[in-house]
């Protein structure tokens, strides 16, 4: 197990690179693209419980998608990896983005039940919809965008579940293939943005560690296009 003194505390100049890897989908795709990019990700595809990963040239920190800006903009990394989703729903983390990693696509859509009128334009127009999403931030913003008023329901689990029981008129969520949407008779009304992952870094860690960063960033940028 990595020895984690000094994980938590701010950037400083020495020391080894840390970089917060995220967990769930994106995990094996960013662990691919660190490998290509020169990266030893051997401890980390392990059975270990492990959080944190000390390799010859950095310490790799596993986490939560959605934490990754948080350590990033704290220092506590110095640079990570998450999902343009996770950066628009959090655009009040000061992270800097540095690269678009072209892995994990998915799309940020408004869905609702197949057919179901109240989606139609008159409606979208004139009245005011129900939608329940796990992205406050980012539907408040793009309906702002549009001139439409909503009622946000925010929902942690299933989002699907909404429109089927009456929660909601539509969904604003990510979606991959859309075969969830589909089992559960839903249907795409309108993309909102596509997501990718993301490499990011913090500010002062940026400037104070700049060759470090700029040599990792062009190495994940080879590596991400190969």
């Amino acid at each position: 197990m990595a020895n984690i003194a000094g994980i938590g505390g701010p950037t400083r100049p020495d020391g080894p690179l840390t970089l917060a890897v995220p967990r769930g989908a994106l995990f094996t795709e960013t662990l691919d693209v660190l490998d290509a990019a020169g990266v030893d990700t051997a401890p980390l595809r392990g059975d270990s419980r492990s959080l944190i990963f000390e390799t010859d040239e950095m310490t790799l920190v596993t986490m939560r998608p959605s934490d990754v800006p948080t350590y990033v903009e704290a220092g506590a990394a110095d640079v990570g990896i998450t999902g343009k989703d996770v950066l628009l729903e959090q655009s009040d983390r000061v992270v800097y983005e540095l690269l678009d990693l072209g892995f994990g696509r998915c799309r940020m859509v408004l869905a609702g039940r197949r057919g179901d009128e109240r989606m139609g334009e008159s409606f979208r127009r004139l009245g005011m919809m129900r939608i329940a999403t796990k992205y406050p931030r980012i539907a408040e913003r793009y309906f702002e965008s549009t001139g439409r008023q909503i009622e946000l329901i925010e929902v942690k689990g299933s989002v699907e579940l909404a429109p089927l029981i009456g929660l909601g008129d539509g969904i604003v969520d990510l979606v991959a293939t859309g075969r969830t949407l589909a089992e559960n008779d839903l249907e795409v009304h309108e993309e909102i943005v596509d997501c990718t992952a993301r490499f990011v870094a913090n500010r002062v860690a940026h400037k104070l560690r700049a060759s470090e960063v700029d040599d990792l960033t062009a190495r994940l940028r080879v590596a991400s296009r190969s």
